[in-house]
């Protein structure tokens, strides 16, 4: 039986559609859209593709041929994803030349390469406005999400610093059903070739897991068992063509299946922000109960909470404090954001324009969050104590504040505005510290008060 499609995915200029209007009709609505117009001044564009629109293999062989790369095999199948083989790029493109250009071979696919952290000076495309508001790739760039001194490697940096990812793949290669790592946005940009795109809403998900939701279908046109996944029948898929030099939006929670139809290149981000935070902390919650489900034997034991947690970041990717500090931080980023339009306001005398409805609403985003972890006292139990005045002294925290204050010129077409070394005078409008997410309330509560005078006269 063949797939029911009852959703088609709209197409729109990319270039005629305003931050707020992307952001209300496909964010905040979680809705997917695929735009156009956005790539035209890209060097990927120019330096990536031949001029028959087949990718520029020789130019990723001669530029970046020595990096290793995560390959995944489309024939085969390990755990719940494709098999992944280890090799450089130059390895994979003769194997591309080679086997695939012959019709023979396996269908290799290059996934998740890290391009931008080892290639920083190439700079190969500019992220659009509507995507600019990236709180997971702005964090990582200066922080680590989860430090483990068990796990952590230095050989491993590149490969878990960021989710920013560049995928190659010839004619016929695809990635499995999957909704995307901490529910978070992505985003895809074809540079060339033509993929084929299948999604399920986040309403329907139950319908391509088992009876016990533990495990779900892994490709959709396979003979899938009615007595395992017994919904599977029911679902109602939305489809979509994405072509060359187009941009699809994937909102959180929309399980989804890849074709690549064509010979495809595309760059590929997953990112949240105040809009979808709160399907990251849902995802925690789950996978949390899962990881004390799972150890539940062990639950009279001193150290279970903390064997759950770790359970959590290795399973997710981060555990309840790594979130907290996350949060904390980033509402410190927007209190200082706050501090410095409300100085940029007085030496100018001027209005900067919405100065309150971007910040104030992801201020609200992790306000709402904190509320939501208090039952949990996620401070409290590991002793985690940010503090604002010690942050501003951190360099790193620093350049996390100009990321987003060069994400909010951007996305408000404003004047660029010089952060310096911010003035801990203002830290005494607000309690410094954070020890518990009550405190994080709090300190939030505090910038609304305090600097909500600022900008009403």
């Amino acid at each position: 039986m063949g797939l029911k499609v009852g959703g088609r995915i709209e197409k729109v200029n990319g270039r005629e559609v305003t931050y707020s209007e992307f952001a209300e009709k496909y964010m905040a609505r979680n809705q997917p859209v695929v735009l156009t117009g956005l790539m035209d001044d890209w060097r990927a564009c120019k330096d990536w593709v031949l001029p028959n629109g087949k990718p520029n293999l020789h130019f990723f062989s001669t530029h970046f041929g020595k990096s290793i790369v995560q390959v995944t095999d489309c024939g085969t199948r390990e755990f719940t994803d494709q098999k992944r083989i280890e090799m450089t790029v130059s390895e994979f493109v003769d194997h591309w030349l080679r086997d695939c250009g012959a019709g023979g071979g396996s269908l290799l696919y290059l996934k998740d390469w890290h391009f931008v952290k080892e290639y920083p000076e190439y700079i190969a495309y500019k992220i659009p406005a509507d995507f600019s508001d990236d709180w997971l790739n702005f964090y990582l760039d200066k922080f680590r999400m989860h430090k483990d001194p068990d796990t952590y490697s230095e050989r491993n940096e590149i490969s878990c610093s960021d989710y920013r990812f560049v995928y190659m793949g010839s004619k016929g290669t695809w990635t499995p059903l999957h909704a995307d790592v901490f529910r978070s946005y992505s985003w895809s940009a074809n540079v060339c070739g033509k993929k084929q795109w299948y999604f399920l809403p986040p309403r329907q998900h139950h319908l391509v897991f088992d009876r016990n939701m533990k495990s779900s279908v892994y490709n959709i046109f396979a003979d899938v068992s009615q007595s395992k996944f017994p919904g599977f029948e029911k679902a109602i898929w939305w489809e979509c063509t994405q072509e060359e030099n187009e941009v699809i939006f994937v909102p959180s929670g929309w399980y989804h299946q890849v074709h690549n139809l064509e010979d495809t290149i595309s760059i590929n981000h997953n990112w949240f922000n105040g809009y979808n935070l709160s399907w990251v902390w849902d995802l925690l919650l789950k996978d949390y109960n899962e990881a004390c489900e799972y150890i539940e034997d062990l639950k009279g034991c001193d150290d279970f909470e903390e064997l759950c947690q770790r359970n959590l970041a290795a399973n997710t990717g981060m555990n309840f404090y790594d979130f907290f500090i996350f949060i904390v931080r980033f509402a410190f980023a927007y209190v200082v954001l706050l501090h410095t339009l409300a100085h940029v306001k007085n030496e100018t005398s001027r209005k900067p324009s919405k100065p309150l409805q971007h910040i104030y609403f992801n201020l609200e985003s992790i306000r709402s969050i904190a509320v939501k972890m208090k039952p949990i006292d996620i401070g409290d139990r590991q002793g985690v104590v940010l503090d604002l005045r010690k942050n501003l002294e951190d360099h790193s925290f620093i350049e996390l504040c100009a990321a987003v204050g060069k994400a909010y010129e951007l996305i408000h077409d404003q004047d660029e505005m010089i952060l310096q070394r911010t003035d801990l005078m203002f830290t005494s409008f607000v309690r410094s510290q954070v020890l518990s997410s009550e405190d994080l309330v709090a300190f939030i509560d505090d910038a609304f008060t305090n600097f909500a005078g600022a900008f009403s006269h």
